[in-house]
């Protein structure tokens, strides 16, 4: 094989010296990223009322740009929303608006792993089945 050639055996014509060999480690960085699992946890919610919690299933998101709950999760539990002064909308990956509608509401709660305690402000909204997505805020 010579030099321009992959590793697969095809030809690259007219590729810089090095490109196919970057080519290819950005083929097993994709095929890496569609390997990886969803990665959920089981965490309390407190209510800051109540002091009431419930345990539930986070999906823990790197590419969310916040903290969320659904919305039925919040309605079914009792969490007491704040309203927002103005609505936020939301975007798909595509950058697109999500279908789901806007945030118009928000909740302050006590979050629970193993040893680990931080309260935060979570935007509410329809996650589908998901009950929570811990994002990067």
């Amino acid at each position: 094989m010579s030099e321009e050639e992959g590793d697969r055996g095809s030809a690259w014509i007219g590729v810089p010296e090095g490109a196919a060999k970057r080519e290819n480690r950005q083929r097993e960085v994709r095929q890496t990223f569609k390997m990886l699992r969803e990665v959920w946890l089981s965490i309390g919610v407190e209510k800051l009322d109540t002091h009431k919690s419930v345990t539930v299933k986070a999906l823990l998101d790197s590419g969310a740009t916040g903290m969320f709950m659904d919305k039925r999760m919040a309605a079914k539990h009792g969490f007491r929303l704040q309203k927002l002064e103005r609505p936020i909308m939301v975007r798909n990956v595509d950058r697109t608006n999500n279908s789901r509608g806007a945030i118009t509401h928000q909740v302050e709660v006590n979050i629970y792993y193993k040893s680990y305690v931080e309260r935060m402000r979570m935007d509410v909204c329809d996650l589908g089945k998901t009950d929570v997505i811990l994002g990067m805020p």
